[in-house]
């Protein structure tokens, strides 16, 4: 029993003709009227707002930090702008590893709540 090439029989399939292009100021006039906002940088640098930083008060939050402290691990935490300051602004203090400003908040809160269990 023989089996059928499956690409044996292609004379029906012709492509399709290369499309026409487009003038760009047709493109231009379409996206003005439809309400796309352009992608060009704008003459005018004065319009331009600056991006907001999430946190202006941390100019280290975006420096990269780099401790060789063998943890391998990530968490991905929601927090408050607030309580991401206060983490940044501690390990900045303590000069330690997120990580490590994590582990010793931990500690506390578990020595903590000892204590109270204690009494």
């Amino acid at each position: 029993m023989s089996r059928a090439n499956p690409f044996g029989d292609l004379d029906d399939f012709t492509p399709e003709a290369a499309a026409k292009p487009v003038p760009v100021q047709a493109i231009e006039r379409i996206a003005e009227t439809s309400g796309f906002p352009s992608r060009k940088a704008r003459e005018d640098k004065a319009e331009a707002a600056p991006a907001p930083s999430l946190l202006p008060d941390e100019p280290r939050m975006h420096v990269q930090r780099r401790h060789r402290t063998g943890r391998n691990r990530q968490i991905n935490i929601k927090a408050t702008d607030t309580t991401i300051a206060s983490l940044y602004r501690i390990a900045d203090e303590l000069d330690l590893p997120l990580g490590a400003v994590l582990e010793r908040a931990l500690d506390a809160l578990e020595r903590q709540a000892k204590d109270a269990a204690s009494r």
